[in-house]
């Protein structure tokens, strides 16, 4: 499995078991934001610890949960940026769009506390 995911009440974790979020995995990751979704839960962290290459399908992904969590007045955070993936977030000026954290505790305490 690519993606472990836990979620209680209205806020899900979602952590990657993957070095590489891309066109192969990404529309896994966007199905099991749409179900999170339709299932009441509009507060979503994805911890990228374990990802060390992002192309443009994982960021289309990543976007995907920021609207789906916008949209139905969720918030969400994304954390344990790699470096790599850090510096493509920043190219694309993403940085100023999400919430990023260090770890997930500080994610979690992020969208718990808008």
């Amino acid at each position: 499995m690519d993606f472990i995911v836990e979620a209680q009440d209205n806020i899900a974790t979602i952590k990657t078991n993957i070095e590489r979020l891309n066109a192969g995995n990404a529309p896994e990751l966007k199905a099991e934001l749409v179900v999170l979704n339709k299932n009441g839960v509009n507060n979503i962290v994805i911890d990228l610890s374990k990802t060390k290459f992002c192309d443009s399908s994982g960021l289309s992904a990543v976007l995907t949960a920021n609207r789906l969590c916008k949209d139905t007045g969720g918030r969400f955070a994304l954390c344990g940026l790699q470096p790599n993936v850090q510096k493509l977030i920043e190219i694309a000026q993403l940085d100023k769009v999400l919430t990023i954290a260090k770890g997930v505790d500080e994610a979690l305490a992020a969208i718990q506390d808008a």
